[in-house]
């Protein structure tokens, strides 16, 4: 490895498949052209400096002898963890600085960016000097950063994150990464600004699906969200309370219109304006069904398309953090609807998954 190595990686959004991969239904994210930025500099020794910035803050630890327990989210160790656990051996530590251009605990994967930065940055400087492949990058940030804290995520982010592009991925009966070969146009991504419970939404919708399907195969032992269908919550209604009925009908809309919107993506050409109308479909699920939605959410989306975006929806968790808008055309106009009632807007374009840059370069 040369002294100094620079590794950039994406934010994503979720197209389809809200809330489905951690109950291994499928998903369809997206990379975005919001990128973290890692500059590092080899030392002589074996500490390692982290700079970041942006947020004012700094990490310093050393890589011989690291023992102990770690902190809730102490995502730079646990890769270091991870890593020795799989044979990776490091003789000297780095100096980083990181950036980002990805807005934080808003719901476009800021964390998993870091992590899978952080785990191709290591993987380089190690004294095994590897190249991983986006696949096994995932896996490492997926164990570093869910596995390791306990958390109710799934893998779409580290996986997204890695490879870049727009992927369709399944987790039944077993991972399957397939990148789609489409051509999407400009998203206007809307900051709410509102701070999100990811956690805290993730475990209420998460652990209630869960309990439901677990009460219903007690009783119906050939059941499954894979192939259940609306007519299946008309059938159990009266064995479930109002409101498991109800989160089990917005787990199987939801994985109706990703099942659709995968089919769509792949018939040439591509029908826009019926991909955004699929995206306020997916929306209307997550407002009215999952109630992950909020007001000012909204508002951002109603201004989007009424500044002329094709379709929209929340984007992560939910509870606050982001929106998109699918806006082929004036972009620039809807962000500036967006910005009009209270979001910070950005414009992006689908991008690469994480990747070497130039030296001396940082976004």
């Amino acid at each position: 490895m040369p002294d100094e190595l620079v590794v950039s990686t994406p934010g994503r959004i979720c197209l389809f498949g809200e809330h489905q991969d951690y109950l291994q239904l499928p998903v369809i994210p997206a990379a975005v052209s919001l990128r973290i930025t890692f500059e590092t500099k080899r030392r002589s020794d074996f500490l390692v400096h982290i700079s970041l910035p942006d947020v004012h803050a700094n990490e310093s630890f050393s890589l011989e002898g690291d023992r102990g327990s770690l902190k809730h989210g102490d995502y730079f160790r646990s890769v270091v963890r991870v890593l020795r656990k799989d044979g990776f051996t490091f003789s000297t530590g780095i100096d980083c600085v990181v950036r980002s251009t990805i807005p934080i605990k808003a719901g476009t994967s800021s964390s998993s960016a870091l992590v899978v930065s952080w785990v191709n940055v290591l993987a380089q400087i190690s004294e095994q000097h590897s190249i991983l492949h986006p696949s096994q990058i995932a896996r490492y940030a997926h164990e570093a950063e869910v596995v390791a804290f306990q958390q109710a995520g799934g893998m779409m982010d580290q996986y997204s994150t890695a490879y870049g592009g727009v992927l369709s991925m399944d987790f039944f009966p077993e991972l399957s990464v397939r990148p789609l070969s489409v051509e999407l146009k400009n998203f206007v991504i809307g900051d709410s600004g509102e701070p999100k419970d990811t956690q805290g939404i993730l475990s209420r919708v998460k652990e209630g699906v869960l309990d439901i399907v677990k009460f219903l195969l007690e009783k119906h032992p050939g059941f499954s969200l894979h192939s259940a269908s609306l007519d299946s919550v008309a059938e159990f209604k009266r064995e479930l309370t109002a409101g498991q009925a109800v989160l089990l009908e917005g787990t199987i809309r939801n994985h109706d219109i990703t099942k659709e919107a995968r089919r769509l993506l792949q018939v040439k050409p591509l029908d826009h304006k019926r991909l955004g109308a699929f995206l306020t479909k997916h929306q209307s699920v997550l407002r009215d069904i999952q109630r992950i939605s909020t007001p000012k959410i909204d508002r951002m989306l109603d201004a989007a398309l009424h500044a002329g975006a094709y379709g929209g929806k929340i984007n992560g968790s939910g509870g606050g953090g982001c929106m998109f808008a699918y806006a082929p055309e004036y972009p620039e106009r809807v962000a500036e609807a967006i910005e009009r009632v209270g979001g910070r807007a950005y414009i992006v374009s689908v991008d690469e998954g994480t990747r070497n840059e130039p030296r001396g370069m940082s976004n």
